[in-house]
């Protein structure tokens, strides 16, 4: 076993680069291979289990032994492992997958176009939005409005949309027009003595007044997660949505939901649009779509868009954009059987009761004295941690007690997230109320031991 793993491990060293890795610390440290999953728990290759309480990268609903996937992976192998979706061509597990999704999604969003990815998707968006004003005769209109500390991708356009530092040094992003307003997390960017409505109302000011800066004229689109996933799990200030909502009505803006961490219940709502209460005319899913057992991603959006798409192919002759693996039929059956799963066994109410118990457990964490924060929303929460709970002072540098979390979280025998400092969890919807008390329990532990390393390194 030792053989097999040092052998797997310097060929990983020798050949690959990691995505979000520091390259040189990983031929050092070397890889953590994961060799099998079970419910919420994978293993690694020396048998070792751990509570995979991230969902793989927030994305795994059913756990990571679900036969049925499986299975609707293989019969469509047999059936048809492959065909495309250019020129007039279909196949059947697309089709019902884009019905299944339009019966979904909210009121008003019912075309559907599939890619790979999250990132693939938001930049189908962005070219979309760029083709329709063209269409439409507005050529200004290109500018798109984000937040920062938003996630939306690593594609040159999407990547742009993209509200974190690391996603833009060294690779010259944004590359497209877009503005990064104030990100919605009251704890850390509200005012000293700001109550969160006065934070609602500043943060409407101001994505009003770059609007009327740039000119309505030249703003496409605004994009954000319903609740900022990635950036550290940050949920909204009340009354945010519902008023950028009613910015973009005003200013003819289109409202473009990311929902491809909040969807198909993470939030113990549907999706995270109708948990808090607004309408998008585009909504792009992903992740747990298929729980991740298969690369897919989509695009939904309203008749008002596909109309002035599908006006100007008419005029131009086709719609030049798309993947060869666009509506993929081994991904689209997967996904099928997946959201069947999800609404057959109660998936999102299970989030709802579950996530009510996460939440409730994590916030006795609240008077650690390295938790600054507790938060979250339904199956999703973040921790994070500080020097000084009272002034908010966070670790300098930041990220460096947050990844001694993340390391003392495996020793532990569970896998988490840090961003910055602030620890992720969004474990998968299939959760009992016995994983949530383990899940719990296992914080504790990695927040005590945590904060002996800080005492014992010195870092306060």
């Amino acid at each position: 076993m030792n053989k097999l793993s040092n052998s797997l491990a310097q060929a990983d060293i020798a050949t690959s680069l990691h995505p979000y890795t520091n390259a040189r610390r990983h031929e050092e440290k070397g890889p953590l291979v994961i060799s099998r999953g079970k419910g919420i728990h994978v293993y690694d290759e020396h048998g070792k289990e751990y509570i995979e309480a991230l969902a793989g990268l927030w994305s795994v609903a059913v756990g990571f032994d679900e036969p049925r996937l499986v299975e609707a992976a293989h019969k469509q192998m047999q059936a048809l492992p492959y065909y495309h979706s250019f020129a007039h061509k279909a196949h059947e597990p697309s089709i019902r997958l884009a019905e299944k999704l339009a019966e979904m999604t909210p009121q008003g969003l019912d075309r559907v176009f599939f890619t790979s990815s999250g990132s693939e998707a938001n930049d189908t968006v962005v070219k979309m939005a760029w083709y329709m004003n063209n269409a439409l005769g507005r050529p200004e209109k290109k500018k798109f409005l984000a937040r920062t500390k938003g996630y939306h991708g690593i594609t040159v356009a999407s990547g742009s949309l993209t509200g974190l530092p690391y996603n833009h040094v060294d690779f010259d992003l944004p590359a497209i027009p877009v503005h990064h307003l104030t990100c919605p997390h009251h704890y850390r960017f509200g005012h000293e003595g700001e109550s969160e409505a006065e934070f609602t109302q500043r943060l409407l000011a101001e994505a009003e007044e770059v609007i009327l800066r740039e000119g309505p004229e030249t703003i496409a689109g605004f994009i954000g997660e319903p609740l900022m996933a990635a950036g550290g799990v940050m949920p909204p200030p009340e009354g945010y949505w519902k008023g950028i909502e009613a910015l973009c009505r005003k200013h003819d803006i289109l409202l473009i939901a990311d929902e491809v961490i909040n969807g198909f219940g993470r939030l113990g709502s549907s999706f995270g649009a109708v948990h808090y209460g607004f309408t998008p005319d585009i909504m792009v899913l992903s992740k747990q779509l298929t729980s991740s057992y298969m690369p897919l991603a989509a695009v939904v959006f309203s008749e008002k868009v596909y109309d002035a798409i599908a006006d100007n192919t008419g005029r131009i002759g086709t719609f030049g954009h798309g993947f060869t693996a666009s509506g993929h039929p081994v991904a689209t059956a997967v996904g099928l059987e997946n959201l069947k799963i999800i609404e057959e066994r109660d998936l999102m109410g299970n989030a709802t009761r579950m996530g009510a118990r996460l939440q409730e457990g994590l916030r006795q964490y609240a008077d650690h004295p390295l938790v600054g924060e507790v938060r979250g929303a339904g199956l999703i929460a973040g921790l994070e941690l500080v020097v000084d709970k009272a002034s908010k002072r966070a670790f300098d540098p930041v990220g460096k007690v947050g990844l001694a979390a993340f390391e003392i979280g495996h020793e532990e025998g569970m896998i988490i997230r840090n961003v910055g400092d602030t620890l992720a969890l969004c474990p998968p919807l299939i959760v009992t109320e016995g994983d949530i008390d383990e899940i719990v329990a296992r914080m504790g532990r990695i927040l005590d031991r945590t904060q002996d390393h800080v005492s014992r390194e010195g870092l306060a």
